[in-house]
């Protein structure tokens, strides 16, 4: 079954681009993703440039409104994701848990919908 790792995290919290932390930081990330490759589980996965950059996108009453940055008001900002295939949410736990940035941010895990589009 296929989830989705949605890494969210405060900015004020993550370590600062440059310093020993980050460095170390993305020296977990980096193990992770060969740790996934390697035992058959890393469908994709990505970080996702900072919200600054975002646009939202909303249609109502068949007008196209589009806005600067992500819509949703919250301290934790969406900054990457995982997508792998398990056998279940245990496994996918597992998986989350050594996410670097679980440690002072959130891992989401959600399943992903299968719509079997070849039937």
């Amino acid at each position: 079954m296929k989830y989705m790792l949605l890494i969210y995290s405060a900015p004020e919290r993550e370590p600062t681009y440059g310093t020993p932390e980050f460095q170390a930081m993305m020296a977990g990330y980096f193990a992770l993703s060969a740790k996934m490759r390697d035992e058959g589980v890393l469908v994709s996965g990505d970080g996702l440039k900072g919200i600054e950059t975002a646009t939202s996108l909303r249609v109502r009453g068949g007008k196209v409104e589009t806005m600067d940055g992500p819509f949703a008001e919250t301290k934790e900002h969406l900054g990457g994701y995982y997508v792998i295939d398990v056998a279940d949410l245990d496994a996918a736990l597992q998986y989350a848990q050594a996410v670097p940035t679980s440690s002072y941010g959130t891992v989401e895990v959600r399943p992903l919908m299968d719509y079997d589009m070849a039937a």
